[in-house]
């Protein structure tokens, strides 16, 4: 009978422990508002190959302000004021902040129109020369392409609670989908961290 009364209380004990340190999931937008930024871009992730450059906004292009530097990534609390492209859920270690910075996985799917826009490589080269990127200047810009994916998945692992630590997480976009000319696209990318610098797995951007 003792060893019986022992057994269940470790059994319980470890259900506890293991309840207590229990991942959270979180859906988006139902109960987290997105990400705090209007598209997946940022000084030390560009996706390209040496042709073209890749701009996938996860919020409305339309509603980014005028004036806003898209290489400082957040905008917070005035991105969560735009509309969404995605939806999805996130996974945190413990908690949403401010318990934990910031999830262990972010996965997010299209709602059926992702804006994506293309960019020769040398004008974006160009344009970043002055470490300043806006969507005025994006459309300004003679090689665009203005894309609209109907299908899209993003898997995203933040290197903040990762052990290797900030600037070594993971991110995976694929896309397809049609441009404005007619046109259909296929958009792949796999990045990861690797002791704080950005290495492209695989990339491809492609139109037909």
């Amino acid at each position: 009978m003792f060893t019986q009364r022992f057994s269940i209380a470790l059994l319980m004990t470890a259900f506890l422990a293991a309840a207590a340190h229990a991942q959270v999931r979180v859906t988006v937008p139902e109960e987290d508002p997105g990400p705090p930024f209007y598209a997946s871009l940022e000084r030390a992730f560009i996706p390209h190959t040496d042709e073209w450059a890749a701009i996938t906004f996860l919020r409305q292009p339309g509603c980014v302000p005028d004036d806003f530097n898209l290489l400082d990534l957040f905008d917070v609390p005035a991105a969560f004021g735009c509309p969404l492209t995605v939806q999805g859920h996130l996974i945190y270690k413990n908690a949403p902040p401010p318990v934990d910075d910031a999830p262990i996985q972010v996965n997010l799917h299209g709602l059926g129109a992702v804006p994506i826009w293309f960019v020769s490589w040398p004008e974006m080269q160009a344009a970043l020369a002055d470490d300043v990127l806006t969507v005025p200047e994006l459309l300004s810009l003679p090689s665009l392409r203005i894309g609209s994916a109907s299908f899209f998945k993003e898997t995203q692992h933040p290197g903040n609670e990762r052990p290797q630590g900030i600037g070594n997480g993971k991110i995976e976009i694929t896309a397809r989908g049609t441009l404005t000319d007619g046109r259909t696209f296929q958009f792949q990318v796999r990045e990861m961290g690797v002791d704080q610098q950005s290495v492209v797995r695989h990339i491809k951007i492609e139109f037909r």
